[in-house]
């Protein structure tokens, strides 16, 4: 009997110092835990026994009643760490819905700077490309401006492919069958040619403005003739009444009453048509 008590006795102190230690590291592990999540929580207050007997005499009858072997002893020392579990479960899962919340909106900043960075790169493609081509049709101007200073400034350059003289009796203004045939030889070949002008002098024996007026004469009669059998355009045409003046173009003197009737051509207008 009194080695059954003995055992019995034994086995209560072993599993009493067992709870103890587990009720400490227990203790331990989570206050540390929630001072770690939770750093302005209060930490579990220490066990206030200093040893297993708490004060009591080491007998039979209070190593029953300790403390330490009552269930109701053992869910109070347990039941504030279990709070504090549930609140670092809680506090967890606050921290998990905090990130998640970030990492959404961080993504939706991520993916809305994208389409800004996209949108922006559109912008300056089609910014680009407009200068490329502003650029294209500024060098296609600048060579159609130099083409067309080029040609104005030839405009001037008539050189003479033909020259026929008419000649009129003394006093007479009207156009032989001579005259109209060498008109309709000079003219035939400007049908629908551009690029030329047609130079007439007239010249008419005399002085002064009766020479002048008769020379003026004789040169209309050679223009409306151009101008009604041959439809030149008039203002291809220039006439002028040169009077009694008898130098030509060639630099040798005449004589009479005459008109010469001059073709000048532009090479360059012509080569242009070409």
């Amino acid at each position: 009997m009194k080695n059954r008590i003995f055992l019995a006795t034994v086995i209560l102190f072993a599993l009493a110092a067992f709870a103890q230690q587990t009720n400490t590291s227990s203790s331990g592990s989570a206050s540390a835990g929630v001072s770690q999540s939770a750093s302005d929580r209060e930490p579990l207050a220490s066990p206030r026994p200093k040893d297993f007997w708490d004060g009591d005499d080491p007998n039979l009858v209070n190593l029953v009643t300790h403390p330490f072997a009552n269930k109701k002893y053992v869910q109070r020392q347990v039941t504030p760490i279990r709070d504090r579990i549930n609140e670092l479960d809680q506090l967890t899962s606050e921290n998990g819905q905090q990130i998640k919340d970030v990492d959404t909106r961080a993504q939706q900043g991520i993916q809305l700077a994208s389409e800004k960075t996209s949108l922006a790169d559109q912008h300056a493609t089609d910014a680009a490309t407009k200068a490329q081509s502003a650029q294209i049709a500024a060098n296609q101007a600048s060579t159609s401006v130099s083409k067309a200073e080029q040609m104005v400034g030839s405009l001037d350059q008539y050189k003479g492919s033909a020259q026929t003289e008419i000649r009129f009796g003394p006093g007479q203004t009207v156009l032989s069958k001579s005259a109209k045939d060498a008109l309709d030889d000079m003219a035939a070949p400007l049908k629908d040619q551009r690029g030329y002008i047609i130079e007439v002098r007239g010249f008419a024996p005399g002085k002064g403005q009766a020479a002048t007026r008769s020379s003026q004469k004789m040169a209309d009669s050679v223009v409306r003739y151009l101008v009604l059998t041959h439809n030149i355009p008039v203002y291809r045409i220039y006439a002028m009444s040169m009077g009694s003046a008898a130098a030509t173009e060639e630099g040798k003197h005449s004589s009479g009453a005459r008109v010469e009737v001059n073709i000048l051509k532009n090479d360059l207008v012509t080569s242009a048509k070409q």
